[in-house]
């Protein structure tokens, strides 16, 4: 059922299909039950007046660019069971302000949350494995905390996060880097690792680019 800009689903719907509300303009709010466990690839995406996404626990999986260039989104709770955010899921919500992700989600999708200018606040779980290519490029990040489930942050995956200023990576053994992944971060920024652990991440690729800003914990 739809009305005034709201969607009410049915019960039993278990899929939102691919490009099922793509350029849905006046679309507002959405409430996805927790029937539905696959959210499709473009399912929501150009829904510029989208403000609200309550996201059902029982989701799994949010396809590719599922809510890309949602402007007016200004918040995402990625419930428990959710193990994929795919490619550009967020990419350019401008009014994007904090996102929680579930403690099962174990890839963030290249490009996942890109350009979503207004992002301050993540909140990351700690299932994540892989921390995508562009994942977070261009976000106005202050603080991050990389849990210590990441084996991999991929190239530029806080590229141009000029307000970046404190990185907290848990993981003992440093996680495979890629070129540019901190690059353009605040000026005199500090990535903070593992006591014991600050010589390994300074000799390890692509983190040694970064050595004069990792420090113990």
């Amino acid at each position: 059922a739809t009305g005034k800009g709201v969607i009410t689903f049915d019960g039993n719907v278990t899929k939102i299909g691919d490009n099922a509300f793509d350029y849905c303009t006046s679309l507002t709010s959405v409430t996805i039950p927790d029937s539905v466990t696959t959210i499709g690839e473009s399912a929501f995406d150009w829904c510029y007046s989208l403000t609200s996404v309550t996201i059902g626990d029982s989701v799994t999986t949010i396809g590719d660019y599922a809510f890309y260039n949602c402007d007016s989104l200004t918040s995402v709770t990625i419930p428990d069971r959710v193990k994929t955010i795919g490619y550009e899921a967020f990419r350019d919500c401008n009014s994007l302000a904090s996102v929680t992700i579930g403690n099962s989600v174990t890839t963030i999708g290249d490009g996942a949350f890109s350009w979503c200018d207004s992002l301050t606040s993540v909140t990351i779980g700690d299932s994540v494995t892989t921390i995508g290519v562009d994942a977070f490029r261009s976000c106005d990040l202050t603080s991050v905390t990389i849990p210590d489930s990441v084996t991999t942050i991929g190239n530029g995956a806080f590229y141009n996060c000029y307000s970046l200023k404190y990185v907290y990576c848990k993981p003992t053994t440093p996680p495979t880097g890629g070129r540019d992944m901190f690059y353009n971060n605040a000026s005199g920024r500090k990535i903070y690792v593992p006591a014991g652990s600050a010589h390994a991440y300074k000799e390890k690729e692509y983190w040694s680019m970064y050595a004069d800003y990792i420090f113990a914990e």
